[in-house]
């Protein structure tokens, strides 16, 4: 992502969380076709483990016929994270999406029915079924869809590599296709997929990489911490 600030241009990159700490370097083109590396360095942090029981082994333990469908749902995904879109100004600030407690955190180190599985790659909002769900910023829905994990979800494309993900609703209110104002509502949430309780799970992808979601926040809501790991609320 590409942005004008002080009279200079500025990118902003997405980093995976798999990332090794470290130093680790960029190559950036000018319109010029340019090239210079920019170093820089990674360094360690130490996430939360959250423990979570499921009642439904297979969404620990998928079968071999659930295993095709994950398949499937994940070249659906991947595509929709890798949308492209022009966007002279892509928003840098977010509205919350819905109206509830930030319950996990991004990054969380999650373990399912004793079983460690992959971190969670975004940010929880705990909410009584039903509750609207708002997009953030204006973009485009580039895709909807009913998935194994994620349930219920949406993905709006706000331009530049950047995608946010709703998963676990209830009811998609919004069409693959469609443009969407800051907001509107695209659905409600519920807890469809690897859900052990209502809520929101949404992810924000910056050039295919899953960053955490508050840093896209205001201030106010991104200076108060994810409640503390809990067992009965889940998500990818």
């Amino acid at each position: 992502m590409v942005v004008r600030h002080d009279e200079r241009w500025h990118a902003i990159v997405g980093l995976p969380l798999a990332l090794a700490p470290g130093r680790h370097q960029l190559r950036v083109v000018g319109a010029d076709d340019a090239a210079r590396d920019v170093a820089f360095t990674v360094r360690s942090k130490k996430y939360a483990t959250q423990h979570i029981t499921l009642q439904d082994e297979r969404m620990v333990e998928p079968s071999s016929q659930d295993l095709e469908r994950i398949q499937r749902d994940k070249r659906v995904i991947g595509r929709a994270f890798a949308s492209w879109t022009e966007e002279a100004v892509p928003p840098l600030r977010f509205a919350l999406p819905a109206d509830g407690k930030l319950s996990s955190g991004f990054g969380l180190r999650r373990v399912f029915n004793g079983r460690p599985r992959q971190p969670h790659s975004g940010l929880d909002i705990a909410a009584p079924a039903g509750t609207a769900v708002t997009a953030p910023a204006a973009g485009t829905v580039v895709e909807t869809g009913d998935y194994f994990f994620n349930g219920k979800t949406v993905f709006i494309d706000h331009g530049q590599g950047l995608i946010t993900m709703y998963n676990h609703l209830n009811k998609i209110e919004v069409a693959a296709g469609g443009r969407v104002a800051r907001g509107q509502r695209i659905g409600e949430i519920g807890m469809t997929g690897r859900a052990t309780g209502p809520h929101l799970h949404w992810t924000v992808s910056l050039n295919r990489s899953s960053v955490d979601p508050l840093l896209f926040l205001p201030p106010a809501i991104s200076a108060q911490p994810a409640a503390e790991p809990r067992a009965d609320v889940g998500g990818r």
